[in-house]
């Protein structure tokens, strides 16, 4: 959780570097790259473990750059949120033209982009989907919805790609599928803790079209209607996964493992939200490592 220091909520002055790198535990020192293994074990896929050192750093950076601006815009006090990814904004405009950012995460993502290429617009994304979190609470339609995962999801797809140096057109394409795909699935796990946050992102109109009600995305178990709902959404992820799925051919090497473990991170999830009737508020549907592992190997077998 991001905890800004008192002086950033003085009046009239901008929050530092200091504010937020002396509280937030993924914005450390460059030089610690990698996120410690307790950190890899829960937030990357099973099959990343195995990448050697400069892939994981690679991939290390993207996260911890995509986490430091989630928890701005998910954990900082709501008054800060915007003046903090400001300084994220200037940050970034600091690695493209050519100078020291202040952030070290933006130091480590920095480094990364200038030795594959990256584009600024993926990070510049990351930061304004965290920007329209603050405005925008609910989404009408799936559409809506998908076009809120081109700045909050799809963006990662195209950092990692680059961080294999493998993006290309048409392999952007089909990840963004897949990225679309594990937005909605965690959008899908957490509607309870979401609704909790004042957002709601399963469509309006799929909430209409089952009868749910805003009672029914806080309680402590979920009615059968919300279910209906969810699985809706799960399908149409289902459905994202299989059009992405393309990609794994398109790859070779620590690519292809890579964005295997993402994919099968998908899939296996969602074996897991079907095995527990979508109940979502009673429990984390999580699947284990173990079928994460095994759907991986499928996919990598071109199942």
């Amino acid at each position: 959780m991001l905890k800004t220091s008192q002086s950033c909520g003085r009046s009239g002055s901008d929050p530092t570097a200091a504010d937020i790198v002396g509280s937030h535990p993924h914005a450390g020192h460059p030089g610690s790259a990698l996120p410690d293994e307790r950190t890899i074990r829960e937030n990357f896929p099973v099959a990343l473990r195995i990448l050697p050192a400069r892939h994981r750093k690679g991939l290390s950076a993207v996260y911890r750059y995509a986490r430091l601006v989630d928890d701005i815009g998910d954990e900082a006090p709501p008054d800060e949120r915007g003046r903090l990814l400001d300084l994220v904004d200037r940050d970034i405009d600091r690695v493209y033209a050519g100078q020291a950012p202040e952030l070290p995460a933006l130091r480590a993502i920095g480094a990364v982009a200038r030795e594959h290429g990256i584009p600024e617009a993926p990070l510049r994304k990351l930061v304004q989907a965290n920007r329209q979190d603050q405005e925008v609470l609910r989404y009408d339609t799936w559409d809506q919805l998908v076009e809120y995962c081109t700045l909050s999801a799809d963006p990662v797809g195209h950092l990692v790609l680059y961080v294999f140096d493998a993006a290309t057109p048409e392999r952007i394409a089909l990840s963004d599928r897949i990225c679309t795909a594990l937005q909605v699935i965690e959008h899908c796990q957490d509607v309870a803790e979401d609704f909790a946050a004042g957002r709601v992102y399963l469509p309006a109109e799929d909430l209409k079209l089952f009868g749910c009600t805003d009672a029914d995305l806080g309680a402590a178990t979920t009615p059968t209607r919300l279910r209906g709902a969810i699985a809706r959404n799960a399908d149409r992820a289902a459905g994202l996964l299989d059009a992405g799925a393309p990609l794994i051919r398109k790859l070779d090497g620590w690519a292809r493992i890579s964005v295997a473990g993402y994919l099968a991170g998908g899939r296996a999830t969602l074996t897991a939200l079907r095995a527990g009737a979508y109940d979502v508020h009673a429990a984390r549907l999580r699947p284990s490592h173990a079928r994460t592992l095994a759907d991986a190997l499928l996919i990598l077998g071109g199942k």
